[in-house]
């Protein structure tokens, strides 16, 4: 049985919505999953927070189980999607932080820098991002010390 591709939600603000595109117009092209684009949908100037907080709030939600954000930096769009509880959102440059973002640190959101990466760093991050398990153990600690303790 073959098995059903996953369906991602994606934001950008301005600055990331032609790496958006493109990421999801390859990974579209080879079936590996579905998207489901909150926006932004041009190039014209926009407040981040308004796109990222829609994906942040459906992975939070248990909606889906991971999402992807970007903006010029990844910077911003990674500190919006972190202030939910249960987000764990991963700025990632290359592959290699990919790959220990979901191993070591169990990520469930990805933030990209749409002015600073390229199409096909941004489409093996997000595979990497998909596919990599979580390791567990040790690091399973450690993720239950990140929430505040009042």
């Amino acid at each position: 049985m073959e098995e059903k591709p996953h369906t991602i939600p994606i934001a950008s603000d301005h600055a990331g919505y032609l790496l958006k595109e493109a990421i999801i117009q390859n990974l579209k092209e080879e079936g590996y999953c579905f998207f489901r684009d909150f926006g932004t949908y041009s190039d014209e100037s926009v407040d981040y927070p308004d796109f990222i907080h829609l994906v942040a709030h459906a992975v939070d939600t248990g909606e889906y189980e991971r999402g992807i954000v970007l903006c010029g930096s990844g910077q911003g769009a990674s500190m919006v999607a972190n202030k939910y509880p249960n987000i764990r959102c991963a700025l990632c440059w290359n592959i290699e932080q990919a790959t220990l973002s979901r191993k070591h640190n169990d990520a469930n959101m990805v933030s990209l820098p749409g002015r600073f990466i390229g199409v096909e760093e941004a489409v093996e991050i997000i595979r990497v991002f998909m596919e990599v398990p979580f390791e567990g153990g040790r690091h399973q600690r450690r993720i239950e010390k990140i929430p505040i303790k009042h």
